[in-house]
């Protein structure tokens, strides 16, 4: 076939439509234990945002003295090196905490030696809420909480109150909060211009059901009647009053998602992945897939595993009505109505709005979970039956997550590959970085996603089932160690365990970008 023409102008329009997006875009999906294929509690989240940094730290327990302060700061813009990341802005300090536990920390910290997990995901709510007053941002709390919290209830209470002193200086945040025994969704707002302090609400998944938010609010009435399901900000439903977002008079019942974040009720980029989470995970339900409220959480028909939320995460609206790349046709030397050789889930395909595909993909348009500037995604687990140190993994993929392959690293290791713990977004392409082995596969087959999908699949499939199928048998170790010879022995066996899969999928997928290189050198 002859090559299809498609005008330089509107590429480079397009390309300038990419690097003007927002940041702030993740998805974040939750299972209560009852839920789940084995009795874990599960949460996650995709990072989709080309400015995060991709190094992990594991950051040890600390005791600190009496009297010690820590010092906080919150995320800002930084173009001073090779590419665009974050910087981080010194708002001030706070009392430290006598004791803090052990975490994993990519950008957004994601699980602590308990076993307690978060994810995250920005809805922005009223830009007049935002505060440069508060001393923490979202960033810094997921972290306060890991440090401080051993339980989700106790988590949102700590994290609660911190901001409610110290103020938040954020946008509208959600965060899904996971222990091994229930999971909650914590959303916070600002108090608003030159004040400190926040607004908040936290509503619990039934053990039975799954949720998921995806930059939109989500929880709505409140029953603060029934703490086993609900907390909240004392001002919660004052600060609306007084900013005059809601009312008594009006005879509606107080939503935290009305008041707070109304514009997310409006946009197809929220809503229909919730509904895409929502209907794949309950097709029965039928639920609308125009509509812009779904139900706060759902009961799946079939049980979910992480190996579920790694599917989820790869989705592209793919045979629906809203595949975005059905309608993308350009015109051939011949005059023919062709397939455009960029019609494909992962280029900067922002352009569909320029050529009005499907109301667009961007920010405000429409979009699918897997997003190709995800800069990674967790699926954590926290299961209850196991030790601690073993009982909590976080399921770690680089990149976009339609391309990953996810690693296991465990609540208890004691450290990471080097590779791991260094930030790409700092350096610029650099073998030094296992996240660039990652996002040059996703960014060279994202050019020929259709036929270099099946590359892609036959190194990730096979690895992501191996890692999968051998947790049974690496539990059953740890927890031996665990009782022959002491946590001590029980960390150091499970650190080599999460290098080795590090070391392995990452030379994988070096291996994977060298192949395409070659195998499509001429096909382009």
């Amino acid at each position: 076939m002859s090559k299809a023409r498609f005008p330089a102008v509107l590429l480079a329009a397009a390309l300038l439509i990419v690097v003007s997006r927002p940041a702030r875009s993740c998805t974040s999906i939750m299972v209560g234990k009852a839920a789940s294929t084995d009795g874990s509690v599960i949460t996650s989240h995709t990072c989709d945002s080309h400015r995060t940094g991709s190094q992990i730290a594991v950051v040890p327990a600390k005791e600190h003295q009496p009297g010690a302060s820590r010092l906080l700061a919150k995320r800002s813009d930084d173009d001073s090196g090779p590419m665009e990341r974050y910087g981080r802005q010194t708002t001030g300090r706070i009392p430290e905490a006598a004791r803090t536990f052990a975490y994993l920390a990519p950008a957004y910290a994601a699980m602590n030696e308990r076993q307690l997990a978060i994810g995250e995901s920005t809805f922005e709510g009223r830009e007049e809420l935002k505060s440069d007053k508060g001393l923490i941002d979202c960033e810094t709390l997921a972290v306060l909480m890991l440090e401080r919290a051993a339980t989700a209830r106790e988590a949102i209470r700590i994290g609660g109150a911190l901001i409610e002193k110290y103020g938040w200086c954020d946008l509208g945040e959600a965060l899904t909060i996971a222990d091994p025994q229930e999971v909650w969704l914590m959303e916070i707002v600002g108090p608003g211009e030159g004040a400190v302090g926040a607004a908040w609400a936290a509503q619990r998944v039934p053990d039975d059901h799954v949720s998921v938010v995806a930059n939109a609010a989500r929880i709505g009435q409140l029953d603060l009647a029934n703490p086993d399901y609900f907390m909240a900000s004392k001002n919660v439903v004052e600060l609306a009053k007084q900013k005059g977002y809601w009312s008594e008079e009006s005879g509606r019942p107080f939503r935290f998602y009305e008041a707070y974040n109304p514009q997310g009720r409006t946009t197809f980029a929220t809503t229909r992945r919730e509904w895409r989470v929502l209907d794949l995970l309950a097709p029965s339900l039928q639920l609308p897939a125009n509509g812009n409220v779904f139900p706060f959480s759902v009961k799946p028909e079939q049980p979910v595993g992480p190996e579920k939320i790694m599917e989820l995460f790869r989705d592209t609206f793919e045979g629906t009505d809203y595949d975005m790349v059905k309608d993308l046709t350009v015109t051939d030397e011949k005059g023919m109505t062709v397939k455009s050789p960029l019609a494909n889930p992962f280029m900067p395909y922002e352009m569909n709005r320029m050529l009005r595909i499907n109301g667009g993909w961007g920010w405000r348009g429409e979009r699918p979970i897997a997003r190709w500037y995800c800069m990674y995604a967790t699926v954590t687990q926290s299961r209850p039956w196991l030790p601690d140190a073993v009982g909590g993994i976080v399921w770690f993929g680089y990149g976009n997550p339609a391309m990953t392959t996810y690693v296991p690293l465990y609540a208890g290791i004691a450290n990471l590959p080097e590779d791991y713990q260094i930030d790409g977004r700092t350096t610029g392409f650099s073998r030094r970085s296992a996240w660039w082995a990652y996002n040059r596969v996703a960014t060279i087959a994202a050019h020929r996603w259709g036929d270099m999908r099946k590359d892609v699949a036959a190194v990730r499939d096979p690895m992501q089932e191996q890692f999968l199928a051998a947790q049974q048998d690496i539990a059953a170790r740890a927890a031996a160690l665990i009782k022959e010879k002491g946590p001590a022995a029980a960390r150091d066996f499970l650190t080599r365990q999460s290098c080795a899969s590090c070391a392995r999928a990452t030379e994988a997928y070096w291996r994977l970008g060298d192949l395409l290189w070659t195998k499509y050198d001429e096909k382009w």
